[in-house]
């Protein structure tokens, strides 16, 4: 199975802004054991940001575009460098990939991007991708990395995108606001009221939410790739959301002669 899992900025940093290290081992753990076990394994990976954040000792996340660059441009250092050391203590060797909508709304360059992606998991690689938040502006930024997740799985032509957050899932409600909401296991068809639940921005640190997360599970259920929302604080979900146990909420690919 090829796999791809998205780790917000929530799940990879305390509020702080500085690595919460126990998630992050946790999560390389076992995406090392699912590699391990044959499965391929991509990784779109939030923090640069925020990571910046707290290694600047900056008191909160930049407002203005060359404050957030150049957080970006210092934590992706640390956040790559995490990762290597991580994954090189059980044997996977990882590659950063760096994009903006630019490389993904171009025909050629989005080619010679999906032609690396598959060489990389030829040669075994592990890619480790993210938003080049220090060139993307506004006229060229894909925008969130839960967007930029559906089109890597569709590029990579995916069975499977998992989406870590800091929520269970999507709720028939606001479960923050709404004691009586309850968490919707399976999405069969991404129904006009299904869409209506998206709400605002996560966290302080992040910038996505459930609304961009009902967007990534269009474009991917369209593909014919089912999408799982479920909550990051527990990496070892992954294994149970592989072998298909009902973890989270399961939007269900289409599937249609596209996949044949």
């Amino acid at each position: 199975m090829r796999i791809v899992v998205k780790v917000g900025t929530s799940t990879l940093a305390h509020a702080t802004g500085r690595l919460n290290v126990r998630h992050v081992e946790e999560l390389v753990k076992v995406l090392s054991d699912l590699k391990n076990a044959g499965h391929e394994v991509l990784l779109v990976s939030s923090g640069a940001i925020g990571m910046g954040v707290g290694k600047l000792g900056l008191s909160a996340r930049p407002a203005d575009m060359p404050g957030k660059q150049a957080a970006a441009a210092v934590g992706q250092c640390e956040l790559m460098y995490t990762y290597d050391k991580l994954f090189g203590e059980y044997n996977h060797t990882v590659a950063q990939i760096l994009l903006t909508g630019d490389d993904l709304e171009h025909d050629d360059r989005r080619k010679n991007f999906e032609n690396t992606l598959f060489r990389l998991l030829e040669l075994g690689a592990l890619p480790i991708l993210n938003e080049n938040d220090t060139m993307a502006t506004a006229e060229i930024a894909v925008g969130d990395n839960d967007s930029l997740a559906a089109i890597v799985s569709t590029c990579a032509k995916a069975d499977l995108l998992v989406l870590l957050s800091d929520i269970e899932g999507l709720y028939t409600a606001d479960p923050r606001k709404d004691p009586n909401a309850k968490l919707i296991h399976t999405v069969e068809r991404l129904t006009p009221q299904i869409m209506a639940l998206g709400g605002g921005a996560g966290s302080s640190q992040g910038t996505g939410g459930m609304a961009t997360k009902l967007s990534a599970a269009a474009t991917c259920t369209s593909e014919g790739i089912d999408m799982v929302i479920t909550n990051g604080a527990k990496p070892s979900v992954l294994y149970d959301i592989v072998e298909g146990k009902p973890i989270g909420t399961r939007f269900l690919g289409i599937k249609g002669e596209h996949n044949t």
